[in-house]
């Protein structure tokens, strides 16, 4: 295959369970504060102290700095979202708000860097098969780039529902979609025995539910399976590296162009319509939300945001920070 080994039929099952299993975990972690709790809050503490400093110390896959300071990322950003989720007078302060863009695009910062990092680098190093070039740095840009293009984080909110989900109503199908190729990009790049399921099976699993499940909590998803996933792999390396169900990479240095390739043209797209949008519509990225004029964030907001008491419609005179 291209970007791959074979792989056989019990292991695109597995890959679907995999994928199941996050979405189904995502669902009920988004739906239940309990929940939430055990699985990113005691379950971590547990792993921190009994099993990762076994499984993932130096030498291993994942014991390189990448895989421990995403794994906590992932969880901080977790925590954060929870905290603007449950802790009602934090969603209504700006400063708040900015939680979710920094801590978004530190996690981009840290792939960015990683990928620079490989750049130089042929052969086994920390456990991992690494084939560097100039794809790296291809790839590198288009982080930079889904970077710059994070806006309208003022606009963030707490869904109205049970489940009370931050919802971002900025934070569009072209955003996420050009991220998912940055990342999918990555992750084959620097750690492509893993990007089967790190890859693909995560980053779907938070797209579909973005689709379908529950529109506007792209980031949310993110971070919840994220998390799930690296604190699976950071228990369970093996999984990933010689279980029969593991997926080595073709290490192939057209596909390594080529997906870095499609990553890049792809965020450029996003960065040119974005600027075309905030120079035609006289935008501030840094202050406004950007995409009002699409039908896309009009969904989300008529779902999420809060009703006027009186009139039962979306209350259009709320604060930019409650949306």
């Amino acid at each position: 295959m291209f970007l791959f080994d074979s792989i056989p039929w019990q292991t695109w099952v597995m890959w679907f369970v995999v994928l199941g299993a996050l979405i189904g975990l995502n669902e009920v972690t988004r739906r239940w504060k309990w929940a939430a709790i055990a699985f990113f809050v005691a379950l971590p503490l547990v792993l921190t102290i009994f099993v990762w400093p076994t499984t993932s110390g130096p030498g291993t896959s994942t014991g390189t700095w990448f895989h421990w300071v995403k794994v906590y990322s992932a969880l901080a950003g977790c925590l954060g979202f929870m905290a603007l989720r449950y802790v009602g007078k934090l969603s209504k302060s700006r400063w708040m708000l900015l939680f979710p863009p920094v801590i978004l695009v530190l996690n981009v910062c840290e792939a960015v860097a990683r990928d620079i990092q490989v750049a130089g680098l042929q052969g086994m190093h920390d456990g991992v098969f690494m084939v560097g070039g100039v794809w790296n740095y291809m790839n590198g840009a288009a982080g930079i780039l889904n970077a710059l293009c994070v806006c309208g984080w003022a606009g963030i909110m707490v869904s109205r529902d049970k489940s009370k989900d931050m919802v971002w109503p900025d934070m569009l199908w072209f955003w996420f979609i050009a991220y998912d190729l940055w990342n999918f990009a990555y992750v084959y790049n620097c750690v492509g025995d893993h990007a089967f399921y790190a890859g693909a099976a995560v980053l779907i699993s938070c797209t579909l539910p973005a689709f379908f499940l529950k529109k506007g909590a792209w980031l949310q998803h993110r971070a919840h399976t994220l998390a799930l996933w690296m604190m699976f792999t950071m228990a369970v390396p093996a999984f990933v590296t010689s279980s029969r169900f593991a997926v080595q990479s073709s290490h192939n240095e057209t596909a390594l162009f080529v997906v870095s390739a499609v990553s890049l043209l792809a965020n450029v797209a996003l960065a040119v319509y974005q600027v075309r949008t905030v120079v035609t519509r006289r935008r501030n990225p840094l202050r406004d939300q950007v995409f009002t004029h699409l039908k896309a964030y009009r969904v989300v907001v008529e779902e999420n945001a809060p009703l006027d008491a009186t009139t039962g419609a979306v209350r259009e005179d709320r604060p930019l920070a409650t949306v």
